[in-house]
């Protein structure tokens, strides 16, 4: 049950659904049958992608998870007794019918005190990163993906969960296509990888003019485009700086790769302002979610100092351009700091509920808004969302 009744709405910019085996698989071509596949290890199930097993996800089925909320405590005060992962994660659950299905958890988001969420899938983050030399073959899984969710948890289920199909670039015309199979099914937030586009020529910016028809198709649609924390390829250049080459392992602490966590974003952001993609489509709508805000700052300085020195490298002031992106920080970073820095209507509440990172009860994110006035705590926990998804 929640902690408190709020005397206005919550729109949850970040829930998670848990997929089963078949939501990679069951619309897959024939011809693809091999490309995702669950294994047995040594008597666990693993997922192995065109042959690899990958543990980017440890146990991919899902049927055992992290309890939501489980880290609250390793983010509020840290880890002074130096726990391994599996200890903070503390023990698990079994998953519910409400983790797997639309209406249970309609129920539970009843009980959670959430009227409307946008609804993130999990395993879809490995997708494209283990695919990258193929993109003919990340089109087809990712379409596949977007058919079990379409049928599964629709794009719009009563105009109260907005699952957020995904869209991968590497061939625009088939990001198009996509996009528009998912619009005339009542998509309103699409899921973007925030990565370099794998390519056969080698991967390229999203940002670049290449990929302009698919974003002016989003901006004149108005539909959301989520930057979702995902796989965006940064291990393997991590990799060489610590002398051994591993895929991404999000469950496992590594010093050196947390301080570096939030390069992805940072990066993709850039990329949405230096390469000019912010300033072509000033009107389309940009929210980067489960990402957190320690690299805003930082980032405009850096925009602030290129800016100074070569102003003609823009078509406007990076800093006003990146304005017009919508962030979701966690809970445990200065709102009021980020309000001031983008403006309080680009803040959005987000949760990552029921994922062990987010909050047990999403509604106790509006304890760190204490210091704002009623009418900005509303903007944030829904107000802001609601406006990006109905406009």
């Amino acid at each position: 049950m929640p902690s408190r009744e709020l005397p206005y709405p919550l729109f949850d910019a970040d829930n998670h659904l848990y997929e089963p085996e078949e939501a990679l698989t069951k619309f897959l071509p024939k011809q693809y049958a091999g490309a995702v596949q669950y294994v047995q290890l040594n008597g666990r199930t693993k997922i192995a992608i065109r042959g690899q097993i990958s543990e980017y996800i440890p146990n991919p089925t899902f049927e055992v998870v992290a309890r939501p909320g489980a880290m609250e405590d390793y983010f509020r005060y840290g880890n002074p007794e130096g726990k391994s992962r599996r200890e903070i994660f503390g023990e698990p659950m079994r998953s519910i019918p409400a983790f797997r299905e639309p209406e249970p958890r309609l129920e539970l988001m009843d009980e959670l005190g959430i009227q409307r969420t946008l609804m993130f899938p999990t395993l879809a983050s490995l997708i494209e990163e283990r695919m990258r030399d193929d993109p003919d073959l990340i089109h087809v899984v990712v379409h596949a993906l977007n058919q079990w969710l379409h049928e599964t948890w629709s794009f719009d289920y009563k105009n109260r969960i907005y699952t957020t199909p995904v869209i991968s670039l590497p061939i625009v015309e088939k990001a198009i296509e996509e996009l528009d199979w998912c619009l005339e099914r009542g998509a309103r937030a699409i899921l973007v990888r925030p990565a370099p586009v794998p390519g056969l020529r080698g991967p390229r910016s999203f940002a670049l003019p290449e990929f302009d028809p698919f974003w002016k198709h989003a901006a004149d649609n108005g539909v959301l485009v989520g930057f979702h924390s995902s796989d965006s390829g940064y291990s393997r250049y991590q990799s060489e700086w610590e002398g051994r080459s591993s895929e991404m392992l999000p469950f496992k602490a590594n010093a050196f790769r947390q301080v570096a966590e939030w390069r992805p974003v940072e990066d993709a952001v850039a990329s949405m302002v230096c390469h000019g993609m912010l300033t072509r489509f000033p009107e389309l709508k940009v929210a980067v979610i489960e990402n957190g805000s320690s690299w805003v700052a930082p980032l405009m300085a850096k925009l602030t100092d290129v800016y100074k020195k070569t102003p003609d490298g823009f078509g406007e002031h990076p800093v006003e351009c990146m304005k017009r992106i919508h962030v979701s920080p966690f809970w445990e970073e200065d709102m009021a700091d980020l309000a001031g820095m983008i403006g309080i209507e680009r803040v959005l509440f987000g949760s990552d509920y029921p994922h062990p990172e987010g909050l047990a009860d999403p509604v106790s994110y509006v304890d760190a808004l204490a210091a704002m006035g009623q009418e900005d705590q509303a903007k944030i926990m829904g107000g802001n969302l609601s406006r990006l998804i109905t406009a």
